[in-house]
């Protein structure tokens, strides 16, 4: 049986051999592009501390941390190579590493069960190369989306493919003590049930004259490991140390530590950041580029901004709160204390089961967001959305077409976010699980918004 903590059983973390300090001779030089201003490589360190001491440089994420940020372009590229791989000397060609550091780091990857050969390619002269892929079963990450009624909850391997899920209902008042108990319950079973066969990691025979190559490992025995836990709830909250603020709703949450909480009870490094962030993360790392608002309609309204690619929080991790606008000075009592915000305007209007007036409403918040930051586009979502798409983005593109007029602006276009599951499409609350296992994923495959 493994060990326990507080009755919970600990779970594993990836193999720590790559998760080590690295040296200049190891690593080579760094692409200065993606290394940083000084060229040097950073760790994703717990607290959020780089190797080069800079506080901050995770934005508070406590993970494990990679042997350096040039591990984390490797793995990378490896990712989105997908099952054809990609070879050594295309790799450092990408990356800017030498050849002989980025032969370290993938002899270094393979042993930890991170990557694979992916067979042979015919090159222009001399011998074939051979190619390497990323070994998506040899990490996971669990995502949870804590509504204020429900929980959903994913795991997802390192290619961020869902192979396991829940849902259950929750009543986010219940309490810490009985929130936590849930989400602990909950991440147990998705990774009870995917760590009950042990796996072979794959064969690394590796190239002659290599570090480890010809050593098979064929046969032993790979287990899975966890590197932790997303957990996204409603606003506001400070990402950067995991602490919940006064919950729109819910203000006996005001000071939680989440992180920590969780943490404890899990055994395994715990992210937490508001859902609206975590679904915008989910879809950028999905391919969604640019910048953009992703607008979540549900038991609550908010916004997830990406500006250049990255999810913006802003210096106080609190941008996003796009409910909380006031349209109306004299307008109705908000959840949050405030008079006619946007959140209760739009949840009044679909009380009153005028779907239409709240698309207007949510459309009008929305052409006050392309006017503050010039986005390239409008992302909606949430279970209100869901129930009348159409509604919805005709309602707010007629308002975004509006303005546009007046401005002599190209409208900016509303449509609602991509996402595909099970039939080719999956709902809100779990696009935000995804998410909030993307977090725990980005740094590291390099990505400084997770």
């Amino acid at each position: 049986m493994r060990p326990t903590r507080r009755g919970v059983p600990v779970m594993p973390l990836l193999s720590q051999r790559c998760c080590q300090s690295a040296s200049t001779g190891e690593n080579g030089r760094v692409n200065r592009t993606n290394g940083g201003p000084d060229g040097r490589g950073t760790t994703v360190g717990t607290g959020g501390t780089g190797a080069t001491g800079r506080t901050g440089a995770t934005g508070g994420v406590n993970l494990f941390s990679l042997r350096s940020h040039n591990t984390a372009l490797v793995l990378d590229l490896l990712r989105t190579a997908g099952a054809e791989g990609i070879s050594r000397l295309e790799l450092a060609e990408r990356t800017g590493l030498t050849p002989q550091a980025v032969s370290k780091i993938t002899a270094r990857l393979r042993a930890d069960g991170l990557a694979a050969d992916a067979g042979r390619r015919a090159s222009t002269g001399g011998k074939p190369r051979t190619v390497l892929r990323l070994v998506p079963e040899a990490g996971h990450a669990v995502g949870v989306h804590l509504d204020r009624d429900e929980l959903r909850a994913v795991l997802v391997d390192l290619d961020g493919t869902v192979v396991g899920e829940r849902n259950t209902p929750l009543d986010l008042g219940a309490g810490a003590e009985a929130v936590l108990t849930r989400v602990a319950g909950v991440v147990e079973e998705l990774w009870g049930e995917r760590d009950e066969e042990p796996r072979e990691a794959p064969a690394t025979p590796g190239e002659p004259g290599e570090p480890g190559g010809g050593a098979a490992v064929r046969g032993r025995r790979h287990r899975l490991s966890l590197l932790g836990a997303g957990i996204a709830l409603p606003g506001p909250l400070d990402h950067a140390r995991g602490v919940l603020h006064r919950v729109t709703g819910f203000p006996e949450w005001d000071g939680f530590p989440l992180r920590d909480a969780l943490s404890r009870r899990l055994g395994v490094p715990v992210v937490v950041d508001k859902d609206t962030n975590a679904a915008a993360l989910g879809l950028a790392v999905g391919g969604e580029g640019g910048s953009f608002a992703y607008l979540h309609l549900g038991t609550g309204l908010g916004a997830g901004l990406v500006i250049g690619g990255s999810v913006h929080r802003g210096p106080r991790t609190g941008a996003g709160e796009f409910g909380h606008q006031v349209l109306q000075l004299d307008g109705p009592r908000c959840g949050c204390g405030d008079r006619g915000c946007v959140e209760a305007l739009c949840l009044g209007a679909v009380a009153r089961g005028d779907t239409d007036e709240a698309a207007r409403v949510l459309g009008t918040g929305a052409a006050n967001l392309v006017g503050l930051l010039d986005i390239d586009r409008v992302l909606l979502g949430g279970r209100i959305v869901e129930a009348a798409p159409e509604t919805f983005v005709r309602g707010v593109r007629e308002v975004l077409e509006a303005r546009a007029r007046r401005t002599g602006d190209t409208p900016v276009p509303v449509r609602i976010a991509s996402g595909a599951g099970q039939g080719g499409r999956r709902g809100s609350g779990q696009r935000v699980a995804e998410g909030a296992a993307q977090s725990v994923l980005a740094p590291v495959f390099g990505r400084g918004d997770g």
